[in-house]
This record gives structure tokens, sequence and C-alpha cells, in this order.
């Protein structure tokens, strides 16, 4: 059951969070936190997301403000350490931000960047790691097809474990898997799927070796389970730089898996200068606990958004709303 408009709007409230580094563009991450019967919950869609793709996120807050949470297979998840495109001198810094994390996700391919950057970062984080480390790169989809050969490539002498989303359609990622296939470093997608306008059609058959999951993007935790499923490549279950209200719901999916191969990307309350909670879902051994999180009322206060903003997201909280009743009738 869809809850009453009103019920989301009485109890939403807008914070803008600082960031310790520069991630996605973004300096600081505004989103918007919604307590239901189950607990609080994150509504937390990118400014530029239209209605259509923002609903879905709203539809993820929805049930798990509302829905119990499906049993819990772990306890604890293990997470990977998150490097944003920065210069190498800020690699260790970054990295000492995720105790035990035996993972690194570099991202690359990012705007005003070169790839000599990249292989930089890579190989920094390949040092600091050690033989041991398991080292993972994100290119959200920045590289066309060549481009993403020649990268792999370069990237090939620091053993990886995966390559995510090199390309941004299917079909190149189709080609650069069969051109890479000999070198033994897999293909993951993300926004190949998550950005879909009709996720149940993706086939990622021929596309990918893993799959990325995100239960908000996805429209909530039943669906991302439903699609791991349907897929039935190992999942990566990952945040959207939400606060540890949004971690919590990723993490209560990555427990609810019925297996789980790779370390996850929830680790990433360790780039947000500041949350909100008392008890945030910070990396600790490498790993974050499942559990809902309660919002602490000073800090919701002492960050909340312009009430400009407030009006802003219960517009939009608004607007995606009817989007959800629509499908519904």
């Amino acid at each position: 059951m869809l809850p009453d408009l009103t019920d989301l709007l009485s109890t939403a409230q807008v914070v803008d969070l600082p960031m310790t580094v520069p991630f996605r563009g973004l300096t600081r991450r505004e989103t918007c936190l919604i307590e239901g019967p189950q607990g609080w919950t994150e509504f937390a869609p990118f400014v530029e997301y239209d209605d259509r793709e923002a609903s879905r996120w709203l539809n993820a807050a929805i049930e798990f403000g509302w829905q119990p949470a499906p049993a819990s297979r772990l306890s604890e998840i293990r997470v990977n350490a998150t490097v944003p495109a920065v210069a190498v001198d800020r690699v260790a810094d970054i990295l000492a931000a995720f105790p035990g994390s035996r993972t690194a996700k570099v991202k690359v391919a990012g705007p005003g960047t070169v790839l000599a950057d990249d292989v930089a970062r890579v190989a920094e984080v390949r040092r600091i790691l050690g033989s041991e480390g398991r080292i993972r790169v994100d290119a959200n989809g920045g590289w066309n097809l060549d481009e993403a050969e020649h990268a792999v490539h370069e990237f090939t002498r620091y053993d990886l474990e995966y390559i995510e989303q090199p390309c941004s359609g299917l079909d190149d990622l189709t080609e650069l898997r069969r051109r890479i296939r000999y070198l033994g470093i897999g293909i993951a997608a993300d926004e190949g799927l998550r950005r879909a306008d009709d996720i149940d059609a993706v086939d990622l058959s021929e596309a990918a070796d893993i799959v990325i999951v995100k239960a908000a993007p996805l429209g909530g935790i039943a669906a991302a389970l439903a699609v791991v499923e349907r897929i039935g490549l190992p999942a990566v279950v990952s945040s959207a730089l939400e606060t540890s209200v949004g971690l919590s719901m990723g993490a209560h999916l990555a427990a609810a898996l019925p297996s789980l191969e790779y370390d996850c990307g929830l680790g990433t309350g360790a780039l947000l200068a500041a949350d909100v909670t008392d008890e945030p879902l910070r990396p600790a051994e490498g790993t974050i606990p499942v559990r809902r999180v309660q919002v602490s009322g000073d800090l919701a206060a002492r960050h909340a958004a312009a009430p400009d903003r407030l009006l802003w997201w219960q517009d939009r909280i608004t607007r995606c709303h009817a989007v959800l009743e629509a499908a519904r009738a």
C-alpha cells in the first residue's frame, strides 16, 4: 500500500551535509529523511534526476520506512574503500578513512581527468594495499569502446578485480567484454541496469560478469533482490552517497542476498564530513553492521537545509508520489 502523501510530508526533513572530498562533482550532499512506522528512511535521488527515475527512490524509501526489512543472513557486511578521482597525494588519507578494508574501488574517467592520472591513482592504491589487496575501477560509463579497451590494457599490471561500467551502452559493454575476455578481467554493470527505462527488460548475459545493485535506484530491497535473481550474476551492493540511513537500507539488502562473493560499496559514509546519527555506519575492521539507524534531532537540525530547499524536496515528493499512484492505478 502507498502511504498518504501527508504522512510522507509531515516528517520530511532535508539535510545538507559537507563532504570530505569532492565526489561526482559534489562537495555537499543534500538528502531528505522521512520517518515511517518501521523507522527512519531516506529519499535521496540526485537533483538532476527526473520524476520517473526519482520515483523509484521514493518507492524504496517507502518500502524501508513502512515495511519490515527482509530476514538478514549476515550481521555485518564487508565493504570496500572508495577512492574518488583525486590527486595521488590524497590517496593515502582517503584509504585511511576505511580501516580494515581489503578492497578499494577507484574512480576513473572523471571529467577533466586523463588516463595517466587514473593509472597513477590506481598504482598508488596498489602500493598501499600491497599485492593481496583487491582493486576495482569504476568509470561510470565515461569511456567509449576503444578508450575503454586501451584503459583496460593500461591497468592490467595492477591486477584488477573487475572494471565497473567502462562504457555507457550495453552493446559497447558486450563488445568490450568479448575483446578483453582473454585478460581475465570481469566487467560489472551499474548504470547500464539502474538507469534503464525498463529495468526488467535489461539483459546482461553477454554484457557483464557482475551486477552492481543499489537499493534506492532500483526501487527498494524487494525489487533489487528480484533483479539479482532474474539476472543470475554475482552481485555487489553499492550506495548512492546516502547518509547512514540510506546505507542501512543497502546493508539490509546485502544481508538478504543468498550469497555475497564480493565486498560491497557501502562504506561511503566515510566520505561525508557529517552524518545524521550519533552512531553512523562507518567502516570498522573492513565492515559495517546490519542495523537500522536512529536520526539525531540535534544533528538533523544542525545540518538542516535552507527553508526553500525543504519546499523543493516536498514538491519533488509530491510529484513522485503522483507517479507511484498512477503506476498503481
